[in-house]
């Protein structure tokens, strides 16, 4: 888990440190470049190359349209708020998968779940403090690529059932490489990065496949109740380091209101039956 931990906050700051000479799409488009040359030939090396073939592809093509939708949100996010309150916004995606799962997976909602959504949702409104009238963007592409995360979320756990992970993985850095390929390639110019900012490219795309296959090993060994409060280590470490490396100062909305987003998913977790409980070990966000 510490990998995961650490691995998600190199992400962010290596993400941040590009974000003033590349735009989003330009990030997804080395990113994703290097996430599949790595994951083509871990595959490749190991022989299982037959693990990358595509299972229910319309469903792949759906997650993979909303999931570069939601990475660019969240790069996005990264270069205009503080970073505190983007992990803190992030942290919402298991409680919109808990909202939207009766809808999308047919599952019910509990009246625990329901408190769990309220509390969930008066954290957020203390982190993203939002003027309705002069709503900040950078905290509405926080919160949306919550949103889209969670939906991706669900879709994963679908694809799960027929497909292992480094099969997903395959077809989710494939597809956004093509997304962003055409994205960045349709004016025929793309930015090279310079011998500086390579380095920094490429610790995004080891560490955006790292932070989840740390993630996904964690609760194949523990359940999700000991695994993921863990993961809520990432906020004050994020903030730690902004304060340090940027300058931003320590909110204490932003230190309540994720307090309460942890609260709401702490209370979903409580439902969980042990470390061999489906939703436990399929409780994964790859992003």
């Amino acid at each position: 888990m510490a990998g995961s931990v650490g691995s998600f906050s190199l992400l962010a700051i290596a993400g941040r440190q590009v974000s003033a000479a590349f735009d989003t799409f330009e990030i997804m488009f080395y990113r994703s470049g290097v996430g599949f040359l790595i994951v083509a030939a871990l595959l490749a090396a190991s022989g299982r190359l037959n693990e990358a073939r595509p299972h229910r592809l319309g469903l792949h093509v759906l997650r993979n349209l909303i999931h570069f939708t939601g990475q660019n949100l969240w790069f996005y996010a990264l270069a205009v708020i503080p970073l505190a309150q983007v992990f803190a916004l992030e942290f919402t995606t298991p409680l919109w998968v808990l909202l939207m799962a009766p809808l999308v997976l047919g599952e019910r909602l509990t009246g625990r779940g329901l408190l769990a959504g309220v509390i969930g949702f008066g954290g957020v409104l203390l982190v993203a403090r939002p003027e309705f009238g002069n709503l900040d963007p950078g905290i509405l592409a926080a919160a949306l690529c919550a949103i889209c995360f969670a939906i991706t979320s669900m879709m994963t756990k679908r694809l799960t059932r027929t497909q292992p992970v480094t099969g997903i993985l395959f077809w989710l850095n494939a597809f956004q490489l093509a997304l962003a390929t055409i994205a960045v390639g349709w004016d025929l110019e793309v930015p090279v990065p310079s011998a500086a900012q390579l380095p920094l490219f490429i610790i995004i795309g080891i560490t955006g496949l790292a932070a989840h296959w740390c993630l996904t090993n964690a609760l194949n060994v523990a359940p999700a109740s000991v695994v993921m409060p863990m993961d809520f280590v990432r906020l004050p470490l994020i903030a730690v380091v902004g304060w340090a490396l940027y300058g931003e100062r320590l909110d204490m909305f932003v230190v309540l209101g994720a307090a309460m987003i942890l609260g709401g998913n702490l209370l979903t977790l409580l439902r969980q039956g042990g470390p061999n409980d489906e939703d436990a070990t399929e409780r994964r966000v790859i992003r």
